[in-house]
């Protein structure tokens, strides 16, 4: 649709650009295919350009991804002697200059008006819409703009053909999925699936389930504006209208898993924590908002919720949604709107009984060691950051409360379940 209204924009001067801005936690996809085969991002660009008219564009690349940057540097050159980029490509009338763009590492700026703004070299802040960009985007010329994922695609399609790129997939979502698996899994690292395939299977049979042994509690999916996606509803098929449906989002592919450990209250607060750093500030609910909602949780995992803040959470999520110009303020309530309506006893818990069930919140927990089932194998002893724990080879080992800092450590090392969060 893009590609389409951008061709029928008739202008001499149009602009293709390629989105790899990948700011999500946790995602590396983007970096993973300009630094293994750059030159089928550049292909499918080419191919974006002859077919909305468009003689000049840029690649939006993160300046974290150095060894991306040089590689594509690389690869324009030598598309460029072997006359695949430049003038007359192929001994045609049709010409591409392509420029690489390094990106100062904004979130908001892989939203596309804000990429665009940052490439003319103003501030990174979203830009009101229509007019689209497939009508005056890029110094006010006819823009199409894709992601990587999407321009590796296009030279496949063109060469195997919409038929058999439509075998694959469900019925609204074609194709294949790239994800970055991240967080407590056994086997992480990027995997490519058919769409339909469900959250489950790539979890557990892909990934080989936690690697903490512990039982997955949820999958936060779609990067920091995603959502938290419970185990119950991991049979939830990996396609676009399925996963909006459980109130996270594809976004670019990010899915950090979650065990047992995990405080879903803390991983609401630290997914806005890091959206509401990013934020513009353009508007006034998001940069604003995002604050106060910020300053909720963090009072609620400190111990000094109450009640009405889980209403006052919800109301400011949707204002913040309803009223954010850019994806960035519109997604940015989802960590905090799944976990309340997945995990609100545990916002409860938090309120009420002062309690983290996951033992993260420091302020809400002791640990301690159960002495029948501590073998004193030393192991949590010589892991522990601060000295708290001491005891002799073959006996209970105890904790030191006014010297413990609560972080779990030894929970996590111990063989043996023996140490409790209470």
């Amino acid at each position: 649709m893009k590609w389409k209204f951008a061709l029928a924009e008739e202008r001499n001067e149009k602009y293709v650009i390629c989105n790899a801005d990948e700011g999500d936690p946790g995602a590396f996809m983007d970096r993973s295919k300009l630094e293994s085969d750059p030159h089928e991002v550049l292909e499918g660009m080419a191919i974006q350009a002859f077919a909305t008219g468009a003689n000049e564009g840029y690649i939006y690349c993160r300046a974290e991804y150095p060894l991306a940057i040089a590689r594509l540097k690389i690869a324009i050159t030598q598309a460029e002697e072997r006359g695949f980029l430049g003038d007359h490509i192929l001994g045609t009338g049709f010409s591409l200059k392509l420029h690489i763009k390094e990106g100062a590492g904004a979130f908001v700026c892989g939203e596309e008006t804000a990429l665009m703004a940052s490439v003319e070299g103003e501030r990174g802040m979203p830009r009101l819409r229509p007019p689209f960009p497939a009508q005056s985007g890029l110094f006010g010329k006819p823009t199409t703009i894709n992601n990587v994922e999407t321009l590796s695609s296009v030279p496949w399609i063109i060469r195997n053909g919409a038929v058999a790129y439509n075998s694959i997939g469900t019925e609204k979502s074609k194709g294949t999925k790239v994800f970055a698996l991240a967080g407590k899994i056994k086997r992480g690292g990027l995997v490519e699936v058919p769409m339909g395939i469900t959250i489950r299977e790539v979890v557990e049979e892909i990934g080989g389930g936690t690697g903490t042994n512990r039982a997955v509690k949820a999958v936060q999916m779609g990067g920091p504006s995603g959502g938290c996606i419970p185990e119950s509803l991991l049979d939830t098929r990996i396609d676009y209208d399925e996963v909006n449906r459980t109130g996270a989002i594809m976004g670019s592919g990010g899915m950090i898993v979650l065990d047992e450990t995990t405080c879903m209250v803390d991983v609401a607060r630290y997914f806005l924590d890091f959206t509401q750093l990013e934020s513009c500030g353009k508007c006034t609910f998001c940069r604003i908002g995002t604050r106060r909602m910020l300053e909720v949780l963090s009072r609620i995992c400190e111990g000094r919720g109450v009640p009405e803040d889980l209403q006052t959470l919800d109301e400011l999520a949707v204002q913040i949604k309803d009223t954010s110009l850019c994806g960035l303020g519109q997604t940015a309530p989802n960590p905090v709107l799944t976990t309340l309506k997945y995990f609100r006893e545990e916002y409860e818990e938090h309120i009420n009984d002062k309690k983290c069930r996951a033992g993260k919140c420091s302020s809400l927990c002791d640990y301690v060691i159960d002495g029948r089932a501590c073998t004193g194998c030393t192991v949590c002893a010589r892991k522990c950051p601060v000295g708290a724990i001491s005891g002799e080879r073959k006996k209970a080992h105890v904790i030191d409360l006014d010297i413990c800092v609560r972080c779990g450590v030894c929970r996590d090392v111990c063989n043996f379940d023996a140490v409790k969060v209470v």
